[in-house]
């Protein structure tokens, strides 16, 4: 596959990356020499310098027979990136992607205006950030969360502490365990992160401290699996917020939306603070001060609140304010971690879970790279994994028998199925049939045969 990339801040450089390591011919365009610099020297993929809304830069990248353009630059005006993606299909790229700034652009009437003008998608990495953190919020038992079909299948992360009753267990023995408690429930462990590498669990396989389980359960089951961890799903009423970043007033503006008890944002720049608190409803509390005082916290009665996001774009102040306000008793703690290297060490110091706007931003990308069978990726941090929701289309081959004779590829999972109103997880028997929608964890070297099996 032919991919052009405009733009070498983190994301762009990101999916240049992870696209070329995949195998797709990756170009990438920035006007800074130092930028292009360092991402040659990090990944195979060609550079070009010069402005990225050159028609002549844009044809000499090859716009003309590139299958998918991706316009990701964060250091010009947003509509830069509008306008090289528009011109980039006028010159024959089959699809077109831009990230934009500009909330009221992702309004369904503006969606489709962008859709009818020739882009394929535009995007706004803090909104989807905002978007994880909230939800992130509402299911606080699990250290991350994704639903299907609004909820009726739900895949979840649970980390196994010192004390976890599943560690003298393995995967039958836990299973039939919880469905001692609750006869009809309905779950499947799919993948076992465990010391950063991701595993695909069988019947024996046995836990070990400090495992990551990512579960696909249907909705009715998930009480029964959070009780028998002893994970306690907490009621957020009171939120602080660390960093009047983009993504911090955005949650914090949602969050007084919906009528939690108190939001207070804490900022540490005063100019910032005054803006901040003109801009923002009057029932988010913004306070001016340094969250990396432990003292100034602890003034702000910091053990009185169910939760605390740290999103002032240093990874480690976030990683450390969030340690710090675990350790005084706080029951959630969330993290923006821009560095993927740092992902892992935060999980380890008792993070709860960890925001990431590259990982987000390249599920939604890495979506046109595959068949239109597929209708969401999402990369969950703590692991290289992938999951994808597929309709299975009719005459594929996954729909040519049972699950455990169709020779599925041994590096993915099938974790549930969505027929009609139904909702279900997959077992050996399972037949998919035409037009299913269906849940699969995958590592990446299975994507692509994966994506072979539902078209």
């Amino acid at each position: 596959m032919k991919i052009i990339i405009e733009g070498a801040g983190q994301v762009g450089t990101h999916l240049a990356k992870m696209l070329s390591a995949d195998g797709g011919d990756v170009t990438i365009i920035d006007d800074d020499a130092e930028r292009i610099r360092i991402l040659s020297t990090s990944a195979d993929v060609t550079t070009l310098q010069g402005p990225s809304s050159s028609i002549s830069l844009l044809k000499e990248a090859g716009c003309d027979h590139t299958d998918l353009f991706i316009a990701v630059n964060p250091f010009k005006d947003q509509s830069v990136n509008i306008v090289s993606a528009l011109l980039a299909k006028k010159l024959g790229a089959k699809r077109v992607i831009a990230r934009i700034d500009d909330e009221d652009y992702l309004s369904p009437e503006n969606k489709l205006l962008f859709k009818d003008m020739g882009l394929d998608l535009v995007f706004y990495p803090e909104k989807s950030a905002s978007d994880e953190i909230l939800q992130l919020l509402s299911h606080t038992a699990a250290n991350d969360s994704l639903d299907f079909a609004r909820g009726k299948l739900q895949l979840a992360v649970f980390k196994l502490e010192e004390d976890s009753p599943l560690l003298d267990m393995n995967v039958a023995e836990f299973s039939r365990a919880v469905k001692q408690l609750q006869a009809d429930a309905d779950f499947r462990i799919v993948a076992i992160s465990r010391s950063g590498t991701t595993l695909i669990p069988k019947f024996d396989t046995g836990f070990k401290d400090y495992d990551y389980l990512y579960v696909i359960s249907s909705r009715h089951s998930l009480p029964a699996l959070i009780k028998f961890l002893g994970k306690d799903q907490v009621d957020v009423r009171r939120v602080m917020i660390l960093g009047g970043s983009e993504i911090g007033v955005m949650v914090a503006g949602r969050l007084a939306a919906q009528k939690v008890d108190e939001v207070k944002l804490v900022e540490i720049d005063p100019k910032r603070c005054l803006s901040l608190s003109a801009a923002l409803p009057s029932e988010v509390n913004v306070t001016c001060g340094d969250a990396r005082d432990s003292d100034f916290l602890l003034e702000e009665e910091i053990k009185g609140y169910q939760a605390v996001l740290a999103v002032t774009g240093n990874d480690e102040v976030n990683i450390l304010t969030c340690v710090v306000a675990k350790k005084m008793g706080v029951p959630r703690v969330i993290a923006q971690v821009e560095n993927l290297d740092y992902i892992r060490l935060a999980e380890e110091m008792g993070v709860d879970s960890v925001v990431n706007k590259k990982l987000i931003s390249a599920s939604r990308i890495f979506k046109f790279t595959l068949s239109d069978k597929v209708r969401s990726v999402r990369y969950i941090s703590g692991t290289d994994a992938e999951v994808l929701e597929y309709t299975a289309a009719p005459g594929s081959r996954i729909t040519k028998g049972i699950l455990k004779e169709i020779d599925f590829p041994a590096n993915a999972i099938i974790g549930g199925i969505i027929r009609g109103g139904d909702s279900f997880i997959a077992v050996g028997h399972t037949r998919i049939e035409p037009y299913d929608r269906v849940a699969v964890f995958a590592l990446p070297d299975a994507v692509k045969e994966v994506d072979k099996m539902f078209k």
